[in-house]
């Protein structure tokens, strides 16, 4: 099987960026084999590998777990962050000017870590997911910190329809009519949904204005449902 990184370099780049544009969200099969995705579940219960849990339901975020990895983060997580970081760099960046925004985000991560811990943003964000039967996750936004990047992805551990039922994943999108849209997605054993993080920019009446987008994931209604999260920012102190 290819690497990691040779999958997320040979992407259709150019089909993902156009989803995004689009829908506000694109999918990428087979980024994780069975087997990596198992070895991420196996590390759930290894508590050095993570700097902070969160019982959802003690914060009302929903109803499952989930746990932040601290640094340095397990090799393949820390491939797929910086994998994935310089092409979405690109993305981010075309969408800042079509936005009219002077924000630009560096091409390499350790620059926009770097950028982070200038606003004492330190705390690794990367985290496994895990929901059980009545899980979910309220509709939110990752966001850590005065600093954040606008795109992030999650990519699915389980397999839909054999290790659990439901737990769909939800993407809520406000339009410039105050109307909102929801996208609702089914993905395969390591599948990657990439997305946007805050908002993402949408053409009304020939010019770009800001959408904002929420996601979550709908109830588990058998079974157990595991996910990885990648987020390129660092969180506050």
């Amino acid at each position: 099987m290819p690497s990691i990184a040779s999958i997320v370099t040979n992407a259709p780049w150019a089909q993902l960026e156009e989803s995004l544009q689009v829908k506000g969200y694109a999918r990428l099969a087979g980024v994780l084999s069975p087997s990596e995705s198992q070895s991420l579940i196996g590390l759930y219960d290894d508590a050095q590998r993570f700097r902070k849990a969160v019982v959802m339901e003690d914060k009302g975020y929903g109803k499952g777990e989930y746990k932040y990895f601290d640094y340095p983060l397990p090799s393949l997580v820390q491939t797929l962050r910086e994998a994935l970081y310089s092409p979405l760099a690109m993305i981010a960046n075309r969408w800042m000017r079509q936005l009219h925004s002077t924000t630009e985000y560096p091409s390499s991560l350790s620059a926009m870590r770097a950028r982070c811990h200038a606003h004492n943003q330190h705390h690794a964000t990367p985290l496994l997911l895990k929901y059980e039967q009545g899980g979910f996750n309220a509709l939110h936004q990752d966001i850590y910190g005065e600093v954040y990047f606008p795109l992030q992805a999650v990519i699915n551990l389980s397999r839909q329809d054999k290790d659990y039922k439901g737990g769909e994943f939800v993407l809520v999108q406000r339009q410039a009519d105050a109307q909102k849209r929801a996208h609702v997605v089914s993905p395969m054993l390591g599948e990657m949904i990439i997305f946007a993080t805050h908002s993402r920019p949408v053409i009304v009446a020939d010019s770009y204005q800001q959408s904002v987008v929420e996601h979550g994931i709908a109830e588990v209604s058998e079974g157990q449902r595991y996910a990885l999260g990648i987020i390129f920012h660092d969180a506050e102190d």
